[in-house]
């Protein structure tokens, strides 16, 4: 991640700048510290583009689950349908059309909760890594103060 290693290059300028006697403070190349924020600014709207995108992926794909639990409860549906019309043991057909049923819907929560935990685990991820730099960010700022 292209972030993370600017932020290593302001860590490693303050930490390779000469420091002042008796205290915490060092003097910083003011021009490379101000042109690694400025490519940090750069990279940040990557970053929330990466995360917007996730959140899009995420949708669709829970779009698509949706989708495709109702395709299968309207195809079990349709063979119930089917299978009552044809049949000659009707019971039967009815035991079998709500088998179908109770699995597609249980297969469309699974699909679901599939693509939410996928998705969460992603932005978490993300999530992470943003406060990381924030945290980052404002220790850095700290210590130029």
């Amino acid at each position: 991640m292209e972030l993370l290693k600017l932020i290593d290059e302001l860590e490693d300028l303050v930490e390779e700048s000469s420091g002042i006697p008796f205290g915490n403070k060092v003097f910083v190349d003011k021009k490379q510290f101000l042109e690694i924020i400025k490519e940090i600014r750069l990279q940040l709207p990557d970053e929330i583009k990466q995360a917007e995108w996730i959140n899009t992926e995420r949708q669709r794909i829970l779009a698509e689950a949706q989708q495709e639990a109702d395709s299968i409860i309207e195809n079990a549906k349709s063979y119930v349908q089917e299978q009552v019309e044809n049949s000659e043991v009707i019971k039967e057909a009815q035991k079998q059309a709500e088998k179908i049923i109770e699995q597609a819907q249980h297969t469309s929560k699974e699909i679901r909760r599939g693509a939410r935990e996928y998705a969460d685990g992603i932005l978490e991820k993300i999530q992470i890594n943003l406060e990381g730099l924030v945290e980052t960010l404002k220790q850095n700022r700290e210590e130029l103060k």
